[in-house]
Formats: C-alpha cells, sequence, structure tokens
C-alpha cells in the first residue's frame, strides 16, 4: 500500500479564506493525498493573560509572541472548515484534522472527517485522545515530545476504547529541525514496541529525511506546506513551497517502486544465464569425464556445476564434440 502523504496547512492561510483555498488546490497539485488543518481557538491553547506562563515567548521560532496572540493569528476560522473540506473531497482527496479539545472533536465529527491527529504537545491529554479515538476513525499521534510512559499510555488510551486503528508518527519538535536530528531508528523501534503504523510528521528542511523514512517502513509523510516562503506567516519558515513538495512526492513513489514484493521465482531466461558443464576437449563414447575435458561455462543448459565430483566418476555413453552440454542422460 502506498504511503500516505498529507500536506499540513496549519498557519499558512495567513488569515485570508482565498490564500488558504489556494494552497489547499497547491497541495493537491503538487500530489498531496490528504490536507490536514488544525482546529482551535486562542481558548484551546492558551489564556489571555501576561504572566510567566502566558507571556511573550523568550526564544524559538515565535519568540516575542505572547501564545494567546500567536493561536488567535494562526487559527483556521471554524467557518472556513467546511469550504476547504469541500474543495479538498471534490477531488477525491483526504480531509481531516487535529483537534486541540473536546469541543473541537464535537465540530469535526460534524464534518464527519474520517481521521484524527493528535499533535505532539497534546500527547499527554488523555481525555482528548479517548474522545476523539472513541468516534472510531484512524488515530495519527505525533510524538516529538512524548515519554516512552507518555505514548504508552496515549496507545493504551486508543485501546481502552475499542480504536486499534493506530498510527504513531516520529516528530521532532524543532522548527525547523535539522537531519541529524531526525533519529529515525526510533520510528522503526515504535512499531515494534506498540505494534502500531509508524509515520512521519517531519519539520526538516528539503525531504532526504522523508524518503528515508518511506524506506524504513514509514506509511504516513506529513509536510507543512505553504505557497510560497516570501508570503511569511507564523510557520513559512520550515514549510515546503509547491515545486519541493511535488518533488518530494515523485521521489517517495519512486522509492516505493523500489520495494516490490517477495518472489524468489526466476524465469526460464535468467536460469539459463546461470553456468552448467560442457565438454572443452573432444570425447569419444567410453572414455571417461575428467578435469581436463569438461568446463564450467554460462549458459545453463546442461548438468550444473554442483554436478561436477559426480561427472568425473562417470563415462561418456556417447560422442562429444568441443562445446556440447553434457546431460544427465549422456552420463554411463
Amino acid at each position: 500500500m502506498s504511503c500516505l502523504i498529507i500536506a499540513e496547512i496549519s498557519a499558512n492561510h495567513n488569515n485570508d479564506l482565498n490564500t488558504a483555498l489556494e494552497t489547499v488546490q497547491a497541495a493537491i497539485d503538487s500530489g498531496a493525498d490528504a490536507i490536514k488543518v488544525q482546529t482551535y481557538r486562542p481558548e484551546s491553547l492558551a489564556l489571555d493573560v501576561d504572566n510567566e506562563f502566558f507571556g511573550p515567548k523568550t526564544e524559538g521560532p515565535w519568540k516575542g509572541w505572547r501564545p494567546w496572540d500567536l493561536y488567535r493569528h494562526a487559527a483556521l476560522p471554524y467557518e472556513w472548515h467546511e469550504p476547504i473540506r469541500t474543495l479538498v473531497e471534490s477531488q477525491n482527496k483526504v480531509f481531516f484534522s487535529s483537534p486541540f479539545d473536546l469541543e473541537a472533536v464535537d465540530f469535526l465529527e460534524s464534518l464527519h472527517v474520517p481521521i484524527y491527529k493528535i499533535a505532539s504537545f497534546e500527547i499527554n491529554d488523555i481525555p482528548l485522545i479517548k474522545k476523539a479515538a472513541s468516534c472510531g476513525k484512524p488515530m495519527i499521534l505525533s510524538t516529538g515530545v512524548a515519554t516512552i510512559d507518555e505514548l504508552s499510555e496515549a496507545v493504551d488510551a486508543c485501546r481502552s476504547v475499542g480504536n486499534n486503528d493506530i498510527t504513531l508518527l516520529k516528530c521532532t519538535s524543532e522548527y525547523p529541525a535539522t537531519i541529524d536530528q531526525a533519529n529515525l531508528k526510533k520510528m522503526v523501534d515504535m512499531k515494534d514496541r506498540f505494534a502500531v503504523k509508524v509515520g512521519l510528521s517531519d519539520h526538516t528542511e528539503g525531504y532526504i529525511v522523508a524518503i528515508t523514512a518511506v524506506a524504513m517502513g514509514a506509511e504516513v509523510i506529513e509536510k507543512h506546506f505553504i505557497l510560497d516562503r516570501n508570503q511569511g506567516g507564523v510557520d513559512s519558515h520550515f514549510s515546503m513551497q509547491p515545486d519541493e513538495f511535488k518533488q518530494m512526492v515523485e521521489l517517495v513513489r519512486q522509492a516505493e517502486a523500489c520495494f516490490g514484493k517477495v518472489d524468489y521465482s526466476v524465469s526460464l531466461k535468467d536460469q539459463q544465464r546461470k553456468r552448467s558443464l560442457f565438454v572443452c576437449q573432444p570425447i569419444r563414447a567410453g572414455e571417461a569425464f575428467t578435469a581436463q575435458n569438461i568446463r564450467s561455462l554460462r549458459p545453463k543448459v546442461g548438468l550444473s556445476p554442483g554436478s561436477w565430483d559426480l561427472v568425473l566418476t562417470k563415462k561418456a555413453k556417447r560422442d562429444f564434440e568441443v562445446g556440447e552440454p553434457i546431460l544427465e542422460s549422456d552420463l554411463a
């Protein structure tokens, strides 16, 4: 089955519905299988106060922003979800979202989204995970800041409400992340440890990490998408532009084409490319085969070289000219 390639629109709508719709269409044209948005209001994530917890950030890509102001600026208005969903589904692509509170799950259920994604920083919100999982849709969970105990608890939360369709995404919660932070061996370990599907939520620049993840078994790739990084925005610096996203999709599909299938059968043509035993000196009927008058050569039309020792104990049943293969029926 092909890897599901998700374009994350995030805050790259820049508070303009037309920009959002153009971004979604560009992502579809660039090969995205699914479009993901984020469903929240500022109060889903922060309080409108200035204290040590909710005051301006002092470091990172959003330095100087109060969380409340950042989320108010970045949030996708609830009323935009429907026109975006309509556009996506009109082209037979998948529309879904990350809910950030219980109300968002109810809202997304009214839109009949087919998948739920839990963001990295919500990995310990067990009530949110349980509510989303209880809707019976596939669950995708980013793991960027999760301890192993939190991962176990999140997976158990899904299973406790009867939902076993779980995909854990290896995620490095840096914006952007560097290639040496990708640590894709952890993705493989999560698959084995938790008996789930795995994938990658990628914040690195470029596509080498995504291609490598697919080669290592990722079934989902998520990348932030933007029309043009020059348009700015809170997520612009680690988002892919259409030409970059399209190239990533093409390379992912090429990587998948390499996988093939488990098949040990060999065609007759290929069988004949191997070696067999030939006569390299004239032999008369009744003469012995020797290491001097037979040789292992291409192609395979006679006895296999594995019969060498056996043939040396036999005599020729007929006359041989140089270049004739030795068959089992030729042995006396």
